[in-house]
């Protein structure tokens, strides 16, 4: 039952990405054969400073949207840990936008930041707070981009979940009849039997977050304003379909993989530190 998996695996990510390593040492524009040229996109992305704004940028997105989509998660996974009527229902607006197409997802909120007609802005000049241009600003279009990621985090919202309900409730129950207090047990004894499967998460958010920003960063903002929201696979994408730099975008590819690889391993070995501490 697993071959089907395996195969689409292999033919839709392995393949590829062994595709895209050797293209990182090619010179191929995609008319033409590919010409081996070494480490020379390598040393072109040394010298390419919007390489590194891309890349800054990105670590910017992953450095504020990680933590607060952690904490969206695991929120709302205590919010409705409870069985009560409605919390299906309430369970699955919770995970529906993160089955929204990407497209749909950022149109809808390229409506909603809109500032001539977009709610967000209509309702700040109701209540008389300053109407933010939320996409014509750097940081304020960072910060739209990672407001609408905080919207999608339906997969780890049921994994978290899922870690919530294992915990056995005579845990809860014994703590009550000590007198401990909700945040002591949500420190105590919820936060530790949870960490294991929020570092996960953690971890797969980082390799989540190089990807997610893409088709916000291309649809809302198009990179701008200032390449402020022009992300690494925004880059890499521009420079492989626009300017037809196959080889350089893989390049680009390889170090994105490399860095989210050194990212997700730093991670790890700061937990694994903390508990066995």
């Amino acid at each position: 039952m697993a071959v089907p998996l395996f195969a689409a695996a292999a033919v839709l990510v392995v393949l590829p990405a062994l595709m895209t390593l050797g293209l990182a040492f090619t010179d191929y524009d995609g008319l033409s054969s590919p010409r081996w040229s070494g480490l020379a996109n390598f040393r072109r992305m040394i010298g390419d400073d919007l390489f590194w704004t891309a890349l800054w940028n990105s670590l910017i997105f992953a450095a504020i949207a990680v933590p607060l989509r952690l904490g969206v998660a695991l929120g709302t996974s205590l919010l409705y840990a409870r069985r009560s009527r409605g919390v299906g229902a309430e369970r699955a607006a919770v995970y529906l936008p993160s089955v929204v197409p990407d497209i749909s997802y950022a149109l809808l909120w390229l409506w909603v930041f809109n500032p001539l007609y977009g709610p967000l802005p209509l309702l700040a000049g109701m209540l008389g707070l300053p109407v933010t241009e939320w996409l014509l600003g750097p940081w304020s279009a960072r910060f739209a981009i990672v407001i609408m990621s905080l919207f999608q985090v339906g997969e780890g919202f049921v994994v978290a979940l899922a870690a919530r309900n294992d915990i056995p409730n005579d845990l809860y129950e014994l703590a009550a009849i000590d007198g401990a207090r909700p945040l002591w047990m949500f420190r105590r004894v919820t936060l530790p039997l949870m960490a294991p499967v929020l570092t996960l998460l953690a971890a797969r958010d980082i390799v989540y977050s190089f990807q997610a920003n893409f088709v916000p960063a291309l649809v809302l903002t198009d990179g701008g304003p200032f390449y402020a929201t022009t992300f690494l696979p925004l880059y890499t994408y521009r420079n492989a379909f626009e300017f037809f730099r196959f080889g350089y975008a893989a390049s680009m590819t390889l170090v994105m993989y490399l860095v989210t690889l050194v990212l997700v391993g730093v991670q790890l070995r700061v937990v694994r530190r903390r508990w066995a501490a």
